[in-house]
């Protein structure tokens, strides 16, 4: 029986379009961009004399790897229904919690000496965060489309207008979202311009 004020959601079919929607989510998953996107970034602040190429792999724990596995703890223990946290009500805490994280290794990393240009990513990624929870108390906006949008806004940061032609691969995971059911038209468009804005302000202002 569903509870009041539930909201029934059609469930996807099973053709090749969704099996398709359900690999992309995967491929494009925050998490995995987040950590990709970091030891990039990281990997390219190595270009300065002295600055080790792997600032990027702590960066990623804190920002990416914690966060990921209070998710899937949180779906062991039944908490949450999926790591992709289909339930807006659900995904506040979490969000909450990869925020203190990310903050927890924006410090560290500070405090260890970490190159600038790792310290600015971190500390948009944390804005980013900070705004789709907020955001996430009233309406779902999508994190995968924010996500997507603000790591190719990030790169173009770093490696000028070729980083764009990451733009189809972001339309890409907007599709698979609204083909999954997982968000409206409206909930993906908005994700990707506020990741968009947020990293493609933030992290050149702190870098």
């Amino acid at each position: 029986m569903l509870n009041a004020g539930a909201t029934l959601v059609a469930e996807p079919r099973d053709d090749f379009p969704t099996r398709l929607a359900r690999i992309v989510s995967e491929v494009l998953a925050p998490a995995v961009l987040v950590a990709a996107l970091l030891l990039i970034v990281g990997w390219h602040a190595g270009d300065t004399p002295g600055v080790s190429r792997w600032w990027g792999l702590p960066g990623a724990l804190f920002a990416a790897v914690i966060p990921l596995g209070y998710v899937l703890h949180g779906v062991r223990k039944g908490r949450l229904t999926d790591h992709h946290i289909p339930e807006r009500a659900d995904r506040r805490i979490p969000l909450l919690f990869g925020t203190a994280s990310l903050v927890v290794g924006l410090v560290f990393l500070i405090l260890l000496g970490a190159p600038r240009e790792v310290l600015a990513l971190l500390g948009a990624g944390g804005c980013g965060l900070a705004v789709f929870a907020l955001v996430t108390h009233w309406w779902k906006m999508s994190i995968h489309a924010g996500v997507a949008a603000g790591t190719v806004a990030a790169l173009a940061a770093v490696y000028g207008p070729i980083a764009l032609l990451g733009v189809p691969l972001v339309l890409l995971g907007c599709w698979a979202r609204v083909r999954l059911t997982a968000h409206t038209p409206a909930q993906v468009v908005v994700g990707a311009l506020a990741g968009a804005l947020i990293a493609g302000t933030i992290f050149p202002a702190l870098r």
